[in-house]
């Protein structure tokens, strides 16, 4: 028999979200591993937060609410609390009930400054990889590392003169429409955010709207954008993420903060860390077996050049095998920039973008881990 759609709802309806969420579904094991690095953080939330006046929301809601933001790519706050206000997953995840509230998105502004900051972010990551079952998946011995380039979120408009002199007292640009060759046209003005004509560098302009931010230039057949960089130290048995950090954008940014990185690894074992063919120099090649770690960086040898990993590393067999493994951290890299969305920032200032950079490392981590645990659990 034909079932006759209902117009009218149910006056009353008992939904318990715990019963609507599979019990298979991932986000379980990344909650639970998600909560467990958030209940020993708790002394370090408490001396965030003052003893007297009205309660806040838990800080613990927020945390996961920004972790849901990068797991599914959401492009704002404002979207994400209208995910939280309909969407039974979102508001499980985060420990609202189906009648709670949802917040005001200027709930992420006020508590911006208090929750985002690098060595709470830093914090949370080394606590999530130092849970009892996820332990054993990490090396020890083996890391890689690399750099990615993150745009800022400032554009060449937003440039001025470090000398304080007006571009727009300069010249005007030359006429044609793209700025090839031409005469200058008479009488026209050089207009705010038009450069063309003039050479912007580092030395001399600086943004107006992120005074961190640097330009900078993937290759030499790329334009310069205002950028920062995101550095990764990855261990190679299971591609998890160690440590993470960001720089300004400059042409010595990567290797300062692999060797960095390098140097912070614990333990007086043999180590190795595996690189691309940027890091072939015999500064941080030296620097990095000074740290007392084997650098497996690939060579970058040619007829002009000599690389500075020399036959005694190449030959062993161990070598080759951190060059393949090395690959797997582009995939961090990839997810970061588009599953997460943040190939293009939405925050300003170095120690603001490190703390939102971390943030989706461990998104990324607690998504691999939820893999890895799943499957473990499925061969037992």
């Amino acid at each position: 028999m034909r079932g006759q759609q209902e117009r009218t709802g149910p006056l009353f309806s008992y939904v318990s979200t715990e019963d609507r969420i599979p019990k298979a579904h991932p986000l379980r094991q990344v909650r639970r591993l998600a909560d467990h690095a958030l209940d020993r953080l708790n002394p370090t939330f408490c001396r965030l937060y003052p003893e007297g006046g009205r309660p806040s929301i838990p800080p613990e809601q927020l945390l996961l609410a920004l972790l849901l933001q990068a797991i599914y790519g959401i492009r704002s706050e404002r979207m994400l609390i209208e995910q939280l206000d309909y969407n039974l997953l979102f508001r499980w995840f985060v420990g609202l009930n189906p009648d709670d509230p949802v917040w005001h998105p200027t709930t992420f502004t006020k508590n911006r400054d208090r929750l985002l900051n690098e060595d709470l972010m830093a914090r949370f990551l080394e606590l999530l990889l130092a849970s009892p079952e996820v332990k054993p998946l990490l090396s020890s011995e083996h890391f890689s590392v690399d750099g990615t380039l993150l745009r800022a979120w400032a554009s060449h408009s937003s440039l001025e003169r470090l000398d304080g002199v007006d571009d727009g007292d300069g010249p005007p640009p030359p006429s044609g429409g793209h700025g090839f060759g031409g005469a200058p046209a008479k009488g026209r003005k050089r207009t705010r955010g038009d450069f063309r004509g003039l050479l912007l560098s580092n030395r001399t302009h600086r943004s107006g709207s992120d005074a961190d931010a640097r330009l900078f230039r993937k290759s030499s057949g790329t334009g310069a954008f205002l950028s920062y960089l995101g550095h990764c130290l990855m261990e190679n048995r299971h591609g998890l993420v160690v440590a993470s950090e960001v720089t300004r954008a400059d042409g010595h940014g990567e290797r300062t903060a692999a060797l960095r990185m390098a140097q912070a690894l614990p333990g007086t074992h043999q180590k190795t860390l595996a690189a691309d063919k940027g890091y072939d120099t015999r500064d941080f090649v030296a620097g990095v077996r000074f740290a007392g770690v084997t650098p497996h960086v690939a060579q970058n040898s040619g007829p002009r050049r000599r690389s500075a990993i020399d036959g005694r590393t190449v030959r062993h067999a161990g070598y080759g095998q951190s060059i393949k493994a090395r690959k797997r951290i582009e995939q961090v890299f990839g997810w970061i920039k588009q599953a997460a969305g943040l190939r293009q920032l939405k925050a300003r200032g170095r120690s603001r973008v490190g703390a939102v950079f971390r943030l989706h490392v461990a998104a990324y981590n607690l998504i691999r881990l939820a893999n890895l645990l799943s499957s473990r659990e499925a061969m037992a």
